[in-house]
Formats: C-alpha cells, sequence, structure tokens
C-alpha cells in the first residue's frame, strides 16, 4: 500500500532508489526508440535489408500492444513484480538478439521482443507507481517519467551517431544492458516490499475463502478473460501493423489495406479499453480517449514538421532538428510546472489547456504550410506543442491512477499506453498515405496564396488537426460524473 508520507519528495531518502531506478528504466527505453531512428539507414544498408525498414519500426509497434495487455492482466492479478521482471528480461534479450544481428531477420526478431518487453515495462512500472507512491507524488513521479522521455529526444538520437560512426552500431544496443541490470537492482528493495504485500494479502484472502466456504484462484492463474485480452491484443497488433506497411504497396492495396486494417484495430480496441472509450463516457473512458487522440495530433504532425524545414526551406537536419529539440524542451519544462503546482492547477484544466495548446500548434503549422511562412513559425510552433504534451500527459497518468482501484490498475495503465500506440501508430499511417497522394500536386497550387511545395505537408497537418480538434472537444469530459465511482 502506497504510505501517506510526502514530506520526503520523490527524491527523499524514502523513494530515492525507486524514482531513479523507474526512471531510468524509462529513459533507457525511450533511448533505444530514437536512437534506432538514426542507426536504421546505416543498419539496412550494412545488412543488405531496406526492404524491411519499415516492419522494423512499425512491427515493434504493433507487438508492444502484446506486451501492455499482457502485463496489465497479471499486474491486476498478482501485482507488478512479476511483470516488470520479466519485461525487463525481454527487453534486455531483445537487446542482446539485435546487438549481435548479422541479418536483417534477426535484428527485426531482436527489435519485436525488445518491444515486447518495453511495453509491459511501462505497464508494470505505472502499476508500481500505484502501489508505493501516496497519490499526491504522482504528479511528481509522472513528470519525472515525461522528462525521462524528453532527455533522450535531446541527446539519443546523436549520441547514438557518434557511437555507430566511431565504434559499431552494435553498440548502440549492446551498450544498454548493463544500464537496465543497474536500473533495475535499485527497484529491488520496492520489488520485496511488494512481494511481501501480495503474499499477505493472497493468504488474508485464501484464509476468508476458507471461512466462507469461497471459491480461490491460485495466485497468478490465468483466465479465461486474460486469454480473450491477449488474443485481441494480438489482432489489434496486426491489424495496426498492416496500417503502418500500407504505405509500401500502391493501388486499390494502399487505400483498402489501411481501411480495413483501421477498421479491424478499432473494433479489437473496444474489450483492451474501458468500456465507453470509443463514446467518449465521462471519466476515465474520455481520459483514455483523449490521451490517443492527442498522441495522433502530436506524432502524426511531429515527423513532418523537419521534413517541410528541409524540403521546403532548405535547412540543414541540424537546424531543421531545432524544433524536435526546442518542443522536448518546452516538454520538459511543463511537465516539471506542473508536478510544481500541484492541485493549484486541476487535472481536468490541465488536460484542456495542454490539448489546446497542441491543437493550435498544429493549426499553425498547417498554415505555415500552406502560405511558405518562415521557418521560425513552424519551430515555434513545434515548441508550444510540446508544451501543451508535457502539461497534459503526466496528469492524464495521475487521472487513470486517480480512476482505478488496485484489480483495475494494471488493465487501465496498460488502455492508456495502447491508446498512445495506436493513435500514434493510426495518425502515421493516415498521414503517410496522404502524403503519398499529395506530394506533387499542383490542385491548389494555382492560388497565388498556397507554397508550391506546401500541399502535402498541409495535408499530414490537416489530418492531425482533426484529432487534436477532436482531442479538445472531448477533454471537457474527463471528470467523473460520480466522484466515488470507480471505472475501469
Amino acid at each position: 500500500m502506497p504510505t501517506d508520507t510526502t514530506d520526503d519528495g520523490i527524491f527523499g531518502r524514502r523513494f530515492l532508489l525507486i524514482t531513479i531506478g523507474a526512471c531510468a528504466l524509462v529513459f533507457l527505453g525511450a533511448f533505444e526508440s530514437l536512437a534506432v531512428t538514426t542507426i536504421m539507414p546505416l543498419v539496412s544498408a550494412e545488412l543488405d535489408g531496406e526492404q524491411l525498414y519499415a516492419l522494423a519500426f512499425a512491427g515493434p509497434l504493433a507487438v508492444s500492444v502484446i506486451g501492455m495487455v499482457a502485463a496489465g492482466s497479471v499486474a491486476d492479478r498478482i501485482g507488478p513484480v512479476q511483470p516488470l521482471l520479466a519485461s525487463v528480461a525481454l527487453f534486455i534479450v531483445g537487446l542482446l538478439l539485435a546487438g549481435t544481428a548479422t541479418t536483417m531477420w534477426t535484428l527485426v526478431a531482436g527489435r519485436l521482443v525488445q518491444s515486447l518487453g518495453s511495453g509491459a515495462m511501462t505497464v508494470a512500472l505505472y502499476v508500481l507507481v500505484a502501489r508505493i507512491y501516496p497519490p499526491a507524488l504522482h504528479p511528481r513521479i509522472f513528470a519525472g517519467f515525461a522528462a525521462a522521455w524528453v532527455v533522450p529526444s535531446l541527446i539519443g538520437p546523436f549520441l547514438a551517431g557518434v557511437v555507430a560512426e566511431q565504434f559499431t552500431w552494435h553498440w548502440v544496443f549492446l551498450g544498454v544492458v548493463g544500464l537496465v541490470v543497474i536500473a533495475t537492482v535499485l527497484l529491488l528493495p520496492a520489488l520485496r516490499m511488494l512481494r511481501a504485500a501480495a503474499a499477505e494479502r493472497a493468504d488474508r484472502q485464501a484464509a476468508e475463502a476458507a471461512a466462507t466456504g469461497g471459491p480461490t484462484v491460485a495466485p497468478g492463474s490465468t483466465t479465461g478473460a486474460d486469454v480473450r485480452r491477449l488474443g485481441w491484443a494480438v489482432l489489434v497488433a496486426a491489424a495496426v501493423l498492416a496500417v503502418n506497411v500500407s504505405t509500401e504497396f500502391s493501388g486499390w492495396t494502399a487505400w483498402l489495406l489501411p481501411i480495413v486494417g483501421a477498421v479491424v484495430a478499432l473494433l479489437a480496441l473496444r474489450p483492451l479499453v474501458p468500456l465507453g472509450t470509443l463514446t467518449a463516457r465521462r471519466g476515465l473512458p474520455t481520459v483514455i480517449l483523449v490521451r490517443g487522440l492527442t498522441s495522433a495530433a502530436f506524432f502524426g504532425a511531429e515527423v513532418y514538421v523537419p521534413y517541410l524545414l528541409t524540403r521546403e526551406h532548405g535547412l540543414t537536419p541540424a537546424l531543421a532538428g531545432l524544433a524536435l529539440t526546442g518542443g522536448a524542451i518546452a516538454w520538459s519544462v511543463s511537465s516539471w510546472l506542473q508536478g510544481r503546482l500541484g492541485d493549484r492547477l486541476s487535472n481536468a484544466n490541465a488536460v484542456q489547456i495542454g490539448s489546446s495548446l497542441v491543437t493550435v500548434a498544429v493549426a499553425v503549422a498547417l498554415l505555415a504550410a500552406l502560405l511558405g511562412l518562415p521557418p521560425v513559425v513552424p519551430i515555434a510552433a513545434w515548441v508550444v506543442s510540446g508544451g501543451g504534451m508535457g502539461l497534459m500527459f503526466p496528469r492524464l497518468s495521475v487521472m487513470t491512477l486517480a480512476y482505478s482501484d488496485e484489480r483495475s490498475q494494471g488493465f487501465n495503465s496498460a488502455a492508456m499506453s495502447i491508446g498512445d500506440a495506436i493513435g500514434g501508430a493510426l495518425a502515421l499511417a493516415a498521414t503517410g498515405l496522404a502524403f503519398t497522394a499529395l506530394d506533387g500536386s499542383v490542385g491548389l497550387a494555382g492560388a497565388g496564396w498556397v507554397a508550391s511545395g506546401g500541399v502535402a505537408f498541409a495535408g499530414c497537418f490537416a489530418i492531425a488537426l482533426l484529432a487534436g480538434v477532436a482531442a479538445v472537444i472531448v477533454a471537457r469530459r474527463v471528470r467523473r460524473p460520480e466522484p466515488s465511482r470507480t471505472d475501469g
């Protein structure tokens, strides 16, 4: 059970090692995700695997959903200890496979195993936070998680490039293994405490069942619901993968595959998220929906901001990267700020303000692409967008745990992560299709006020903007209708 003492803070003596270990695992997972983007062109060329380039990115994103669902189910039944240790083990095995790969297929297999572990690890860490930290400290620890994601975006690509150039790309994977082990060791005291608490709770439940003559369920046993959720997760992963790889096809297949994949993904998603998520039911369902929509708006547009700056404005990749760097810094600063504000800024207001900032930033990027505005405009817009994400994402995590009890913490944490993955994946697939269809189009370019090369980029930003507008509309429904009611 979480202690009610908050005097020490997340970096006080009571929580110091736990905070460092948990944030380190988040940091390392984020570093790997970003570093691979930098080195993949080199890797695919060396391993003669250009045909598997897209799969090396789309596959891990899809497979992570399976890890999220599995970890959430197990954590709800027996606690986060075993899912966390198992996810770390899978993450390490994936790193070793990818780091020692001599063929592209082996590297992709390593990436799939690694992502299976990282997806499960994220959910297990969220449940650990719920069981260890008092609710008053949740905004601060989630701000730490957000910062742990942002910092790698500042140093990860550059550091990975240096390692690959000066040594070999293999060390981008292998060099992380030892750090993962150290971070896990820092969490062992907390894991022992949770394991003891879980054993005590199981003994108490068994004694109560024996006294009443009721049925008992063995700790760790698999239920039919768990199996069904895993099956749906596999289907979601396959559908999301189909949507992402549809950009590799041409003709009618390129349009039919993403439509069918998106429909299947949404249908299979329903059992993996709280009831009413797709219809924006008040409370937890809308929290999960807003998370997915803002992920779609932000990540669907982000990949095209530096592309716009390099192709349309002639900026070097380093200068174009200033937009992402500025957004990452703003994300980190606003995450810290919302943690310091605490209850002075309500969770609902933080979500509404953050989603509005993201939406406005995407709209500005859309206008910049259409009108050929100076590059400082989309760069500044993306700084604002990062600030909005940093303000709202930690609070969405706080609300998810606040609306959960011990029996649903794993399921709801998994649902939140699944929303991130599916929202971003579907948006990237849609923007990819739009860019391919509109690139080189002259239909709008004939108008004097439209930039000749900005139509394709504007189409991508328009799709992201739709997701952002939807997030702003439904964000007003994140409050629960009844404070005493537990969703999940």
